[in-house]
């Protein structure tokens, strides 16, 4: 089961492919996986029975003339008999009853269970073929020579319980797909140790446990059937080395089986870390480890939400307000600021309303403020407030700016030109004006917005108003220009005095000059 990017392999191997591979090809493939991986585990056991009982295990020899019939005729075709029945025929049975995968429906609660206690019962199924061969041969050898019972059966013994051990762990392999598909519909509740901790028991018993039990029936025969010590080093040596390569092999796997979905899940912490909320693991493993990925696609989920509000809330109130709401969540209140204002307001917003369908009237306006938008987010400003055809932008709240002033100077020249360039159907009024305003969470604690009030705030309008009758339709006080960088203010022109609508000083005038 080797460990692959789970970019590319999802249920952990790319040999299993993809879970929203075509049935049919899911199908050939785990049929294929299934009994190719039980006939060789098979005919791997039973080579191993053959050696064992006629090279290492001490006792009589099975390779004369009296056991003729049995070694020669009765082991072979049992043994392809058991393959077929256990491999090939075992498959087709398993895929019968996991017919709701192959029919590409949901499974009943029922039929999840099946699906994952599936591992379990086929490794039963070839755990009763051994049983069967072990009744049969210890029966055939101990009518012979009763002197055989004890090393055929134990040898036996021994080989079908590892035997099982990797039957198990090869279904589960390869029935991971169809593992996925049941986990779809929920988790269920598994006895303890039906989970990890039985994974690890069963390695542990298979590769360590029998290899050691063997050893001790061997030494204790060796008491009542004494043998020679280089016989009874050959047994040991002989078992002890397949106990380690049996054992190795088992726990790799076990680890492997282990590994594979905690990797998917960091696999995913990964991407959702880089920026990729829509990441998801397949959940494919029916302990813990499965409970795990089904966490972790529930935090994913969370986070694909919390990201989609922050985005909805920033595009309805600004980033930067967006941000400072959700570190202070809840804070009335607000403070004194330095801040530039931008006022932008169409000229002849009802002529044009009543001379459009709505429609069109609506297609405009947003190409309008969408010129708006981007430039006052590129001065690093943000866009307060939408008032039906006017728009509210501040430069230096809620983010402090070093130059709001020159900012704010810069987005109204850049703006009156592109929207004399791309919305030619409507002229607007620009207003500028600099000073000093409080800012802050305004309303009650079941609603409020972040906004603007002070005397810049209702100049910026005012000047708004007088700009839809000046050249440009740009205008803004001489002191937003004096507060602005040198190469700003080179851009501006001084006008005349002049008292706007609403106030009682004087203000004056500053223009865009001619480029």
């Amino acid at each position: 089961m080797p460990a692959r990017s789970h970019r590319t392999a999802p249920l952990g191997s790319a040999i299993l492919g993809e879970p929203a591979e075509p049935i049919r090809r899911q199908r050939i493939r785990i049929q294929t996986l299934l009994t190719f991986s039980l006939i060789g585990t098979h005919l791997v056991g039973a080579l191993i029975v053959a050696a064992l009982i006629n090279v290492v295990i001490p006792g009589p020899s099975v390779l004369t003339s009296d056991f003729l019939v049995i070694t020669a005729i009765l082991a072979p075709v049992y043994v392809v008999s058991a393959v077929v029945v256990g491999s090939v025929l075992g498959t087709r049975a398993t895929l019968r009853r996991l017919r709701w995968a192959l029919e590409n429906r949901p499974p009943t609660l029922q039929e999840q269970r099946i699906a994952l206690r599936m591992p379990w019962r086929t490794t039963l199924q070839q755990g009763a073929l051994w049983f069967i061969g072990l009744i049969l041969f210890t029966v055939g050898f101990g009518v012979i020579d009763p002197q055989t019972i004890p090393k055929v059966a134990l040898t036996i013994t021994l080989a079908g319980v590892t035997v099982c051990g990797f039957a198990y762990m090869f279904t589960d392999f390869a029935l991971r797909p169809i593992a996925a598909r049941a986990l779809e519909v929920g988790t269920p509740r598994r006895p303890r140790l039906a989970g990890t901790t039985g994974r690890v028991m069963l390695a542990w018993a298979l590769g360590s446990a029998v290899p050691v039990v063997g050893l001790l029936f061997i030494a204790v025969f060796s008491f009542i059937r004494p043998v020679t010590s280089t016989r009874l080093a050959i047994t040991i040596l002989a078992i002890g080395g397949l106990g380690l390569l049996t054992g190795s092999l088992l726990m790799f796997l076990t680890i492997r089986s282990t590994i594979a979905p905690i990797e998917s899940v960091r696999a995913g912490m990964q991407r959702i870390a880089s920026g990729d909320f829509d990441t998801a693991v397949v959940v494919y493993d029916g302990t813990e480890l499965g409970q795990l990925q089904t966490g972790f696609n529930r935090m994913a989920e969370g986070l694909r939400e919390r990201e989609k509000l922050r985005d909805v809330f920033g595009r309805h109130v600004g980033r930067e307000v967006a941000a400072a709401a959700l570190a202070n969540p809840g804070v009335l209140g607000g403070e004194e600021r330095d801040v530039a204002v931008l006022f932008v307001d169409i000229v002849g917003s009802t002529a044009l309303a009543a001379s459009r369908p709505p429609t069109e009237v609506v297609a405009l306006l947003n190409r309008f403020f969408a010129v708006v938008v981007e430039e006052v987010h590129a001065a690093e400003g943000f866009v307060n407030k939408f008032e039906g055809d006017a728009a509210l932008a501040i430069f230096g709240a809620p983010v402090a700016l070093d130059n709001a002033a020159g900012s704010a100077l810069g987005a109204a020249r850049r703006m009156a030109r592109r929207l004399a360039e791309e919305v030619p159907e409507c002229r607007a009024g620009i207003g500028v004006t600099a000073g000093r305003a409080v800012a802050g969470n305004i309303g009650a604690q079941e609603r409020f917005e972040y906004t603007v009030i002070g005397d810049p705030v209702n100049e910026a309008a005012r000047l708004s108003d007088l700009a839809k009758t000046v050249p440009g339709y740009v205008a803004a006080s001489a002191r937003t220009v004096q507060l602005a960088p040198q190469d700003e203010r080179a851009r501006w022109e001084l006008g005349e005095e002049i008292t706007l609508r609403g106030r009682s000083e004087p203000t004056r005038l500053a223009i865009p000059r001619a480029d």
